[in-house]
């Protein structure tokens, strides 16, 4: 099946059509904020579930209650889910934790109006088409990626679900409001997860000691989170997501394009990145 018949275009990005429907699109739309909303920005694959483990352990104190007992999709909801309209977000008290893959400038008008908390998530983006790459194949609701070298071109002209990682990590670094917003990589949580966890939880001015931040941080390595049934979906139907096909939480890996793109793939790769990313000024780790 094609683009056509899986998704829907909405302002110009493709959205899978299960999962986003204008009902839900028009929810999103007429959200209200509230100021100390907290907002996890991500292009997929590039750590949302990884921050819906972390955030709410940091704002419950350690406390596991949250992740142990919540699905992360309705414990911290993308907003633009169709799903999202039956959580009655407007009953839960703050702060309220929220997700969202849109680009800033496709957020809704009360989000500039208010200024939530925003951490925006960003990952090298040859390891996000890699996870893309196996995470397309087992996914019933996307367009299954064919062969790579036909996935890849997608993926750098934009023509996946939630558009152009380029577009999307370029329209964050530009926003306004920057002190409303934490910059954080994929490759920092990896690299050193515990000093992540105290930069966060100091952006969320969340007050934690030494040692629940460490425990905090040994609940949150990759391989301890793969376990929790709240967070790695294992309960999701496979009709859905085979996961005998692929893991959802697979390697969580920095630099696993090496094992998946070509010499000449990643060749390509860097030219369209450099062509696309030439005005950009922010150092990312990856660089």
């Amino acid at each position: 099946m094609t683009e056509a018949e899986f998704y829907t275009v909405y302002k110009g990005v493709y959205l899978p059509s299960r999962i986003y429907s204008p009902r839900g699109l028009k929810y999103f739309e007429e959200f209200s904020f509230r100021s100390d909303d907290i907002i996890i920005a991500t292009y997929p694959k590039s750590g949302t579930t990884w921050m819906q483990e972390i955030v709410p352990l940091i704002m419950s104190g350690g406390d596991p209650a949250p992740v142990e007992t919540l699905p992360n999709w309705q414990r911290v909801p993308w907003l633009e889910v169709d799903q999202c309209r039956t959580f009655k977000l407007e009953q839960r008290p703050s702060p309220r934790m929220l997700a969202t893959h849109f680009y800033y400038n496709l957020m809704p008008p009360s989000f500039y109006e208010t200024k939530p908390k925003v951490i925006n998530v960003m990952r090298n983006p040859k390891d996000v088409f890699t996870s893309s790459f196996h995470f397309y194949g087992m996914a019933s609701f996307l367009v299954n990626p064919g062969p790579q070298s036909e996935f890849l071109h997608k993926f750098l002209d934009g023509k996946v679900m939630f558009g152009s990682w380029f577009d999307h990590v370029k329209s964050w670094l530009n926003a306004e409001d920057k002190e409303h917003i934490m910059y954080i990589s994929y490759e920092e949580l990896i690299m050193d997860l515990k000093d992540s966890v105290a930069r966060i939880a100091q952006f969320l001015e969340k007050r934690l000691d030494a040692e629940v931040m460490e425990k905090i941080a040994e609940r949150c390595l990759f391989k301890n989170m793969k376990l929790n049934r709240m967070s790695n979906y294992s309960t999701t139907p496979r009709e859905f997501m085979d996961q005998t096909k692929s893991e959802f939480l697979r390697k969580g890996d920095v630099g696993d394009w090496k094992n998946q793109l070509t010499v000449a793939e990643a060749e390509h790769f860097d030219a369209a990145y450099k062509d696309k990313m030439k005005d950009v000024k922010y150092k990312f780790v990856w660089d």
